[in-house]
């Protein structure tokens, strides 16, 4: 009978540290990066290589694609750290996967109507996440201090990402609203935290690299 109650106690305890280890990564990924969440004002003082404007949702047809809230409101940001000195390139990252669904050019398209000048401008085809985001940030535009814009929840994993890859990252955050369904990202991003945790062990290369673009030239190199 003893056997049994220790067995019992086993099993319960592994599944309540099983249960409980997806919140304790995700508690490592958003402590260890905290301190590096900054204001737009701190950023302004600081020198950056390149604002990285992660990519959103876009709604619309491929001819009439707008952002998303979202990303709008990353791009507002962005524009703002852009036009306050932080740095003088910005590299819109994004998913361009497919011919009739482009984050970045619809992105592009917002921050050359909103005063940023077409050759500060990079665009990065292929940011199909934000591990492969940062990975290419350094590895293709030759990054190596660079200023993120996201919403806050997700800004957490994207330093976090950066740093395990080398990059000397902060970020700012772009929540200038309230957004539907942020319940739900929450929860799904501790579950992101997680999987990035483990590529950050690891660091499976992004699914394309190529040549690299030199953030400190001419960002039309990377229209299409």
């Amino acid at each position: 009978m003893k056997k049994n109650k220790k067995a019992i106690i086993t099993v319960l305890a592994v599944l309540l540290v099983v249960a409980l280890l997806p919140f304790l990564l995700s508690s490592i990924v958003t402590l260890s990066t905290k301190s590096r969440i900054i204001t737009a004002e701190e950023a302004s003082s600081m020198d950056f290589d390149c604002i990285i404007v992660l990519g959103a949702g876009v709604w619309g047809n491929i001819e009439s694609a707008r952002p998303s809230h979202m990303l709008e409101d990353r791009l507002k940001v962005g524009i703002e750290l852009y036009k306050m000195g932080a740095s003088n390139k910005i590299i819109m990252s994004g998913d361009h996967g497919r011919k009739d669904y482009d984050e970045v050019n619809v992105m592009k398209e917002y921050a050359i109507e909103n005063g940023v000048e077409s050759s500060d401008i990079f665009m990065d085809h292929a940011g199909f996440s934000t591990y492969e985001s940062v990975y290419r940030a350094k590895e293709i535009f030759l990054a190596e201090k660079v200023l993120i814009v996201t919403q806050e929840y997700h800004l957490y994993r994207a330093i976090y990402d950066a740093r395990a890859l080398g990059l000397d990252a902060y970020g700012v955050s772009a929540n200038l609203r309230g957004y539907g369904g942020q319940t739900y990202y929450d929860f799904r991003e501790v579950f992101a935290r997680d999987k990035d945790f483990l590529y950050c062990l690891f660091k499976p290369k992004p699914t394309y690299l190529g040549e690299t673009i030199s953030v400190f030239g001419d960002g039309d190199v990377t229209n299409d």
